[in-house]
């Protein structure tokens, strides 16, 4: 049997509004889309936040025996300045600025995307398509869409009418906005007079003579809209209907919505079961952004060369950072916020390397089957990962007791807990414990190890004043010593 099987999943469906009891279409089987990066510059801290919830979900649901193939793309055209119609292309006007080929830049961004993601220990999706690559599905997508009546073509450009679509739709359901209120709130912009309704969006742009990026179609020479690039590659791989698709909250509207609108008008069908948002990643409590220089990238906070961070993290301390708070609440970003992750995610590695030494006993004197439920209840209920890790630390509690000896466990229900450990803090939240990872923690243990000794050569001496000295100055930096009968040990607070 499956752990899914015996295991309840409830997500929170943006759609609804409310925690759904997960039920994919077909039994075992689990579709899940994910809005990739557009490549045109370094990716983004707050996408890779985005990024690394869905990792974690993808290996919670593997875990618990679902066979997955998760599809997250890669936008390399296509995808306009504000995510307008109208304006430059991103990677086009990042190619002109730097005197370049626009592939050049979807090349130097894409690898630089894939290496942040192996540093922070990402799974690869199943399938990463791009959108240059599916030219041809995007553009029987816009063939259909014509056919049934929700699409005009003017000038060489296709457009969505919007307001045709509502007539027999609910353009507006996934954000929660109504059409009317759009029309009431929308200005009239340059440039956009091709367009019956300001609310309309191109399924394909008529490219001017000066855009590089284009492909011929029956309407004109000229590129896909951002929005039908999506809904090419998710129907594609995954089929007319699908179980999960997810991506950041400010892809809600109107890209959401879009795909929704292009899919029900194409195929007949709403695209998708469980629609899954991540919140926003702020700095310092403010919004970040580069216009106002409160901005830093992985590579910054990962070497320490910022103004905001008092230090260099590793990826996997900034990764336990993140999953200590629910992938849907806008998550704070600051100096303290991390310190204190590091300590909290050295304590939970200083456990995991005592568990090793732990002895069986005849009698376990710990709930531990309770203690595992509630690790899977926590992740059960719209993968909690900040319940999750309150439970971990319970566990390394325990560990700490049975090291004292002041609580026993089973052979059995030892062996419970280390399989249950590893694969909730390696396996789902996907932290490393490597020995050479930034944040030193062989060579710290090596390091206090060697004033553990000069300690009790100190006592040996009598020399008291020494051996407490010793003692007081490691537990002002946060190292506790602990002397017990079978010898010192140390841990981080």
């Amino acid at each position: 049997m499956q752990l899914y099987q015996s295991q309840s999943l409830k997500i929170y469906n943006s759609l609804s509004g409310k925690k759904e009891t997960f039920k994919p279409i077909n039994e075992g089987h689990i579709g899940m889309y994910v809005c990739g990066p557009t490549v045109y510059s370094n990716v983004h801290l707050g996408n890779v936040r985005t990024f690394m919830s869905f990792d974690m979900i993808f290996r919670y649901l593997k875990h618990l025996g679902y066979k997955v193939r998760y599809v997250r793309n890669i936008t390399d055209a296509g995808h306009l300045e504000n995510d307008a119609d109208v304006g430059e292309d991103k990677i086009t006007k990042k190619a002109r600025l730097e005197q370049i080929e626009p592939m050049e830049v979807v090349q130097r961004y894409t690898v630089d995307f894939h290496n942040i993601l192996n540093t922070f220990n990402f799974l690869p999706p199943s399938i990463e398509p791009t959108a240059t690559g599916h030219i041809i599905e995007q553009i029987e997508l816009i063939k259909n869409i014509i056919d049934n009546g929700f699409a005009y073509v003017v000038n060489g450009s296709v457009y969505f009418d919007v307001h045709k679509f509502n007539e027999t739709n609910e353009y507006g359901k996934l954000s929660k906005r109504k059409l009317d209120d759009l029309i009431h709130n929308t200005r009239t912009l340059d440039g956009q007079s091709d367009k019956k309704n300001p609310q309309d969006f191109a399924l394909w742009k008529k490219a001017e003579p000066q855009h590089i990026m284009r492909w011929p179609s029956p309407w004109s020479d000229g590129f896909p809209g951002w929005h039908l690039e999506c809904t090419a590659m998710s129907t594609k791989y995954l089929g007319e209907q699908f179980d999960i698709h997810g991506g950041g909250m400010d892809l809600k509207f109107p890209h959401h919505e879009c795909e929704i609108a292009q899919n029900e008008a194409a195929l007949g069908k709403s695209p998708v079961n469980y629609w899954m948002h991540a919140n926003m990643l702020e700095l310092n409590g403010q919004r970040m952004s580069k216009s106002t220089g409160n901005t830093v990238n992985p590579h910054e906070l990962l070497s320490g060369d910022n103004k905001f961070f008092s230090k260099a993290y590793a990826p996997s301390v900034i990764r336990f950072f993140i999953a200590q708070s629910s992938y849907r609440s806008v998550l704070d970003l600051t100096d303290d916020g991390l310190l204190a992750s590091e300590k909290g995610f050295n304590r939970l590695m200083e456990a995991m390397n005592l568990l090793g030494g732990i002895q069986a006993s005849n009698a376990s004197s710990l709930d531990i089957e309770s203690w595992k439920q509630k690790c899977y209840d926590a992740m059960n209920d719209d993968f909690n990962s900040p319940i999750l890790i309150a439970h971990l630390f319970e566990a390394a509690k325990y560990i700490n007791q049975l090291k004292e000896g002041s609580e026993t466990l089973t052979s059995d229900d030892l062996n419970i807990l280390k399989d249950t450990l590893n694969t909730f803090v390696f396996d789902v939240l996907g932290l490393e414990n490597n020995a050479d990872n930034s944040t030193g923690t062989d060579k710290l243990s090596g390091a206090v190890d060697v004033l553990i000794k000069l300690r009790q050569e100190a006592r040996a001496n009598k020399d008291f004043a020494l051996s407490d000295k010793i003692r007081d100055e490691l537990a002002e930096v946060g190292i506790q010593l602990k002397d017990g009968k079978d010898g010192t040990t140390f841990s981080i607070q």
